[in-house]
């Protein structure tokens, strides 16, 4: 069942650790407001895990970060290493069992991983260790990826060599956490799907999905890990394994269009600035007469002050957002939909009346909440709506980590661009032309994936098991 009031696409996952050389403050509370910073990257479940003399405190549950945590929570949780998650599912598997970071206890003491993303070879290595008696507690790639560098830890000596052993069995996007007693990895998969950032608090070295969530705590931004980096940290070392590093990366394109906080800087380019190039594109390659752009808050806003100032028409506030609405918030019929709708977002009049607006939103999937905010503002006394769009066209699903359903359920993929159109009941309709797309991030140090639009998948999304490490399972 759709989300009632926010036909979007969602990503997985927001990941935050840090190793705290200084012991200067209450590690899980510095965990705390780095997840809090990430909280629009997944508001199903969230957890933190504490690391104090090998032993592993972990608390972890079903909402957001605020719900999940008590005060009494995080100073009862000392230590040195930490990690966090915040999660949204994108399939069935909503239970607390799935919520993250898993932890296992085996021969070697106990190991700890949080993921941002997708294993697309997940079933496959699933069914082979079920096979050889392995049991799994939860339905996430996560505790697959913990088994495996669990049961590689045993054959080595260091658990960073364990983790590269692991690596090439991986098919898909991950950005991982993985903390030993005595360690805290960072990795990023060959191609850089999901990004995945370090800085620093003084001493102590801190990761996070995003730029964002450093400055939350008061880290300073000193990098990116790179596409296929291994990052090793230990109480007197610091040391980078590159063996899977390449010159091909491919950032998935959609954190700069909507998954991103704008705040944040990814791969060296300011997401704020990429979305306000998607609104000036949209401008120049979609002119209109109108008297005032307006953005579908939040994710349209950027492009809307882009479009605003490529075009010359007045950038305003048309749509108020009740801020106090969750994404679960579901209802089962069409009437309770549109309902759903104004209890989110609501018209501002005395703006809207009597004007032809520009409307920029980030994307379109099933396009049913976007006929309806339409029809908000013509209700609202808009004389026209002008919808413009700050990706093309969605036309295949995503195997790396996000939502986007099958093509049998995409608007594009159903209906013309002008039966799409004529459903939203707009006046002019147009997204951003894909030859464009990656124009919006000049400054970008990555490349990236486009497939949602082209259908050209950067790597291979089969679910099955590279020959070379079958008889390794």
């Amino acid at each position: 069942m759709q989300n009632a009031i926010d036909d979007k696409i969602h990503e997985e996952c927001g990941i935050f650790g840090i190793y705290d050389k200084s012991k200067a403050g209450n590690i899980a509370s510095t965990v705390y407001y780095g997840l809090f910073a990430l909280q629009h990257r997944g508001q199903e479940a969230a957890g933190i895990a504490v690391n104090h003399n090998r032993e592993i405190t972990l608390v972890r549950g079903l909402g957001l970060v605020s719900d999940v945590f008590k005060h009494k929570d995080l100073a009862s949780m000392q230590g040195d290493i930490a990690i966090g998650h915040v999660r949204y599912s994108s399939g069935p598997f909503k239970g607390v069992e799935n919520a993250q970071p898993i932890t296992v206890n085996y021969a070697k003491g106990n190991l700890t991983v949080a993921h941002n993303g997708n294993i697309t070879n997940s079933q496959a290595l699933r069914t082979a260790l079920e096979n050889q008696g392995a049991i799994f507690h939860s339905n996430n790639d996560s505790e697959i990826i913990c088994y495996l560098i669990a049961r590689e830890r045993l054959k080595c000596k260091t658990i960073e060599e364990a983790v590269a052993n692991v690596v090439p069995m991986l098919k898909g996007a991950f950005s991982l956490l993985v903390m030993s007693p005595t360690k805290l990895i960072a990795l990023r998969d060959p191609l850089g799907i999901r990004p995945l950032c370090m800085g620093y608090i003084n001493e102590s070295v801190v990761f996070a999905s995003e730029t964002c969530a450093l400055e939350t705590v008061g880290a300073k931004f000193e990098r990116d890990i790179k596409p296929g980096e291994i990052l090793v940290v230990s109480k007197d070392d610091m040391y980078s394994d590159m063996r899977f590093a390449t010159d091909k990366s491919a950032l998935c394109i959609f954190e700069h269009v909507y998954f991103a906080r704008p705040d944040s800087t990814i791969d060296n380019q300011s997401v704020n600035e990429a979305r306000m190039n998607a609104g000036k594109l949209l401008a120049m390659q979609y002119p209109v007469d109108a008297d005032l752009v307006i953005g579908v808050p939040d994710s349209g806003l950027c492009s809307a002050i882009g479009y605003s100032a490529q075009s010359g028409i007045p950038y305003g506030t048309g749509l108020i957002k009740n801020r106090y609405i969750g994404r679960t918030f579901i209802q089962p019929t069409q009437a309770m939909r549109e309902r759903s709708v104004a209890l989110k977002l609501n018209a501002l009049v005395s703006n809207v009346k009597g004007k032809r607006i520009v409307m920029i939103d980030d994307s379109i999937v099933r396009g049913t909440t976007l006929k309806n905010i339409v029809k908000l503002l013509k209700n609202a006394g808009a004389t026209e709506v002008h919808v413009r769009i700050s990706s093309p066209k969605f036309l295949y699903p995503c195997f790396y980590g996000t939502d986007i359903p099958d093509r049998s359920c995409l608007a594009a993929v159903k209906w013309t661009e002008e039966e799409i159109r004529q459903n939203l009941d707009a006046d002019t309709l147009g997204f951003l032309k894909l030859e464009s797309v990656k124009d919006i991030a000049p400054c970008s140090t990555a490349d990236f994936c486009t497939a949602c639009f082209d259908g050209k998948y950067p790597s291979c999304v089969d679910n099955t098991i590279d020959p070379q490490f079958i008889d390794k399972l």
